[in-house]
């Protein structure tokens, strides 16, 4: 497996952790649907804050593993 810092996207330059952070934030968009659908505003104090918690995993998560 190479690591690619920059990925070529139609003669762009990206950076990689822009990509990561892209598939982060879909990731998290796709699952708000289900954080609602099980009530995590009544559980979760602060929800902004467990939002970024889970977009900093997400983004981590998808920098390991792609």
């Amino acid at each position: 497996m190479r690591l690619q810092p920059v990925l070529d996207v139609g003669g762009l330059l990206v950076s990689s952790f822009v990509v990561h952070a892209g598939l982060a934030i879909v990731t998290l968009l796709a699952l708000n649907p289900l954080l609602a659908k099980v009530r995590a505003r009544r559980v979760i104090w602060n929800l902004p804050l467990a939002e970024f918690g889970i977009l900093v995993g997400l983004v981590g998560l998808y920098t390991i593993l792609l």
